[in-house]
């Protein structure tokens, strides 16, 4: 006999808070690029400053998740989420103020709101919602507290369009304020169990450097940080720099809205069929994900043999991409993928086209 997805009313709740709380951690993340031009004009923030601030956030969030995974499993994570997403919240909100510039923006922009990233994002969600479903459904919740968080990078993103539209800067950054303290209330909901007879409740006193040590002897969890780490470098770099990047080529500024939004939107597509087809056909999935590789690897090596000749002829040696060997020796496949589609980037061509193929 099948089981019901929710063993309990606990279980729903847990869900929807964690469903809540990534979809507004993850939303405001997706937005940061869009403000770069208010950084620049009022902050005196440049490029390389905004850069730098965005990938320490990405650095604090990494080494934040490990520490903060540890003390959501002493302290229970609605303490250690609300803690997080209250320190993001503050963070964000002190951007706003006048003096945030220099050392004080980064701190804010990146120490502070990859605190809040390592503990409002998705990581420690799951692992509260897991333990809440066994193990038939497991995937399914955890594939929906991932999903809202894409549904947050497709819907924040819009949000900040219109609000900029219509208002400062300053304050649509305290519309996204508010969405951070609502997910922090969220949060508190999020609580174990309340029944010894789940089973995925099992007494352990395992330390955090055995679980670590187990883990790493475990090949698919290295393949899954593999994919985090290639997954966390395109997303970051196009969230970044690309809505500052398609107005300094003269397109409209919802270009870059647009991206950003289809990105999220794609991403529940993927998250959910992956997730189904992962629970359900576990073999087919790994050797459809063998079939992508290959056909990955041989068109990207295919675009950057006969594209870039191309790309040569119509705009000369000075926007010739130089970038996408790189990516082929250092990042492997996907980011060679990645790289193929920024070749209109490089190439100075600013070609209404490369939305749909960023975003996809």
């Amino acid at each position: 006999m099948k089981s019901p997805f929710f063993r309990n009313k606990l279980a729903f709740i847990v869900l929807a808070a964690s469903c809540f709380m990534v979809f507004a951690a993850m939303g405001t993340r997706q937005t940061f690029g869009m403000f770069f031009n208010f950084f620049e004009s009022d902050l005196g923030v440049s490029r390389t400053h905004f850069g730098l601030a965005i990938a320490i956030q990405a650095l604090t969030w990494g080494i934040m998740t490990f520490f903060l995974g540890i003390l959501a499993d002493k302290f229970g994570a609605r303490r250690v989420s609300c803690f997080a997403l209250l320190i993001y919240a503050f963070g964000i909100y002190s951007l706003t103020l006048p003096n945030s510039s220099g050392l004080i923006f980064i701190l804010n922009l990146g120490v502070l709101a990859g605190i809040g990233m390592g503990g409002g994002g998705a990581q420690l969600a799951v692992g509260a919602v897991s333990k809440h479903f066994p193990n038939e459904n497991r995937s399914k919740a955890s594939g929906l507290v991932t999903a809202f968080g894409s549904l947050g990078m497709f819907v924040f993103p819009l949000i900040s369009a219109l609000s900029l539209s219509q208002t400062s800067w300053q304050n649509s950054y305290l519309i996204l304020v508010f969405f951070l303290i609502i997910a922090a209330a969220f949060s508190l909901l999020i609580k174990l169990p309340d029944d010894t007879s789940n089973p995925n409740l099992v007494p352990d006193n395992q330390g955090a450097l055995s679980a670590l040590k187990e883990a790493l002897g475990h090949k698919g969890y290295i393949f899954l940080t593999l994919g985090f780490f290639v997954c966390g470098f395109q997303i970051t770099l196009v969230a970044t720099h690309v809505p500052g990047y398609v107005i300094e080529r003269g397109l409209e500024a919802w270009t870059g809205t647009a991206i950003l939004s289809l990105i999220g939107l794609f991403n529940i597509a993927g998250t959910l069929t992956m997730g189904y087809l992962g629970e359900k056909y576990s073999q087919l999935v790994a050797r459809l994900f063998r079939i992508t590789f290959v056909i990955l690897f041989v068109s990207s090596v295919g675009l950057s043999i006969f594209i870039k000749p191309i790309v040569f002829i119509l705009y000369g040696s000075a926007y010739y991409p130089l970038i996408t060997p790189f990516f082929i020796v250092i990042f492997g496949v996907v980011l060679v993928k990645s790289a193929s589609v920024f070749n209109s980037y490089f190439s100075g061509s600013g070609r209404p086209d490369m939305l749909p193929k960023i975003a996809i």
